[in-house]
């Protein structure tokens, strides 16, 4: 008789479940089928299919010009991957800060074409009626404060946020709204690591942080940048754990050279 192990996934209950008992949240990002099913299977807790997507797949300067289509696109390659792991979605820039309606109906899309589990947003005071509809129509949201990098043009650069405390009593009030808005949890991107510990003790919720020190619940990076695939992006938070770029360099060299050699394909790899 064969034993059917069951797979628990991983919920937003999970992760509530986690920060109440102090155990850290793992979370990458993920845009397609292939380099999914690697992180859910290595056990990663949350994948989130970012709107960085518009810089790392596509190649584009900034996250502003990637379509709610392609988001969805990517989303559903990756839920196709994930028997485990959270999967939560980015609405991107256009889709969500007209009014409320619009932000419902992008997150229903992303909900029922995809197969998400959740959606994430970017923004404080200024979305939470929006926040308040997407939940109350079922959606799990997630908030995204500190460095928004949809709002680039607005702050012209990408420096550290909330180094003063006007800006840091901001965003802890922003963070209290997002959390009363109906938000299950909350990224902290790039602000100073006294303030990431300060949103997360405040906070019932679970906070993520990328390059919000090491205070908050979890954390959070780029699947290119940790994987050592992106080269000219090196911010102080990024740990790179391998180094891709010149990996698959050497082994596209060696593949060059031994189809110039006849090297390859060799007796033993052909019919």
């Amino acid at each position: 008789m064969s034993v059917h192990n069951e797979i628990k996934r991983v919920t937003t209950h999970t992760l509530q479940w986690m920060k109440q008992r102090n155990e850290k949240i793992s979370m990458l990002t993920a845009y397609d089928y292939s380099m999914a099913r690697i992180f859910d299977h290595s056990g990663i807790d949350v994948i989130l299919v970012g709107d960085s997507a518009s810089n790392v797949m596509a190649g584009h300067e900034t996250t502003l010009p990637i379509t709610l289509d392609q988001m969805i696109y990517h989303a559903q390659s990756v839920v196709r991957a994930c028997k485990r792991c959270l999967v939560i979605v980015d609405l991107p820039f256009g889709s969500y800060q007209g009014n409320s309606k619009e932000a419902l109906n992008s997150a229903i899309r992303i909900m029922k074409e995809a197969g998400a589990h959740g959606i994430k947003l970017e923004g404080g005071e200024e979305v939470c009626d929006s926040i308040k509809r997407i939940v109350s129509a079922g959606v799990p949201v997630m908030g995204h404060l500190g460095l928004t990098p949809q709002s680039i043009y607005k702050f012209g650069t990408y420096t550290v946020r909330a180094r003063e405390e006007e800006e840091a009593e901001m965003l802890l009030r922003n963070a209290e709204a997002l959390q009363e808005a109906g938000c299950f949890s909350l990224v902290l991107e790039k602000i100073p690591a006294t303030l990431g510990a300060r949103v997360a003790e405040k906070l019932r919720i679970p906070v993520i942080g990328i390059g919000a020190g090491n205070g908050v619940d979890g954390q959070v990076l780029v699947m290119h940048d940790m994987l050592g695939i992106t080269q000219n992006f090196s911010p102080r938070f990024l740990r790179r754990y391998l180094n891709l770029f010149e990996d698959i360099s050497d082994a596209t060299r060696k593949y060059i050279g031994d189809i110039k050699s006849r090297d390859f394909p060799n007796e033993r790899e052909q019919y």
